[in-house]
């Protein structure tokens, strides 16, 4: 499956110049001439890379960027940002915004090539390191599959580690029993709520031996949440 970049450019010709020369790479390439259109693009479909022009009609590039970064559905998009603004100040403020490089006109395409590859294999070898995740020393290994306590190992369920993966890829937040379901296992398999309530007791006793049990908080009249506190 080739991979999604969402071009955000205003003048037409540069547009039309890039889309040619990302397809010519085996990129997918949608395009949008303002922001309101790249939101519903955003909306829309799963994007792989942004690459983002400074100035734009109405919100600007950098103010773009920023409002993406904030945004939990779109924080983890990478993004290039395009200008004619060669300032240092200016490659700051777009850095600051959250862009993952910066690209200053005129430019030749083969470089935007060779940024795009490098932003993507930055992204990629920050996804290895995210399938780790530890919370006050309970760890979650998604790669190999294993929890740990304090580098004691955990024996697990199949369907608990799934539980407890969702649950710590979203931490202080609170779930329904219907939520839990969709989220772990899927809207096309029928359960009873309550085989939640079931997995979340196998989930505590497998948690208990590292004193982590307590970090599955049940939620009187809401659902479960994971917390730390």
């Amino acid at each position: 499956m080739s991979l999604k970049i969402l071009l955000v450019e205003d003048e037409a010709a540069i547009r039309q110049m890039l889309v040619f020369a990302l397809q010519q790479q085996g990129f997918e390439v949608l395009e949008a001439g303002n922001t309101q259109i790249a939101f519903e693009l955003l909306a829309s479909n799963d994007i792989d890379l942004l690459i983002l022009d400074w100035m734009l009609p109405g919100i600007s590039g950098v103010e773009l960027c920023r409002r993406l970064k904030k945004d939990t559905s779109s924080k983890h998009i990478p993004i290039i940002m395009l200008t004619a603004r060669a300032e240092e100040d200016d490659k700051i403020q777009g850095l600051n915004a959250g862009a993952d490089d910066y690209l200053t006109k005129p430019f030749s395409p083969r470089e935007l090539i060779a940024r795009i590859n490098a932003v993507l294999r930055r992204v990629s070898s920050k996804k290895t390191e995210d399938s780790i995740m530890e919370f006050g020393g309970l760890q979650l290994n998604e790669k190999s599959y294993r929890v740990t306590s304090n580098r004691e190992p955990l024996q697990i369920g199949p369907t608990e580690f799934k539980l407890l993966h969702f649950f710590m890829s979203n931490p202080d937040r609170v779930f329904t029993r219907a939520q839990l379901l969709d989220n772990v296992w899927g809207n096309e398999v029928y359960v009873e709520e309550r085989t939640v309530d079931v997995h979340i007791r196998r989930l505590r006793k497998a948690l208990e031996q590292g004193h982590h049990d307590h970090m599955i908080q049940t939620v009187r009249g809401a659902g479960y949440r994971f917390s730390l506190n």
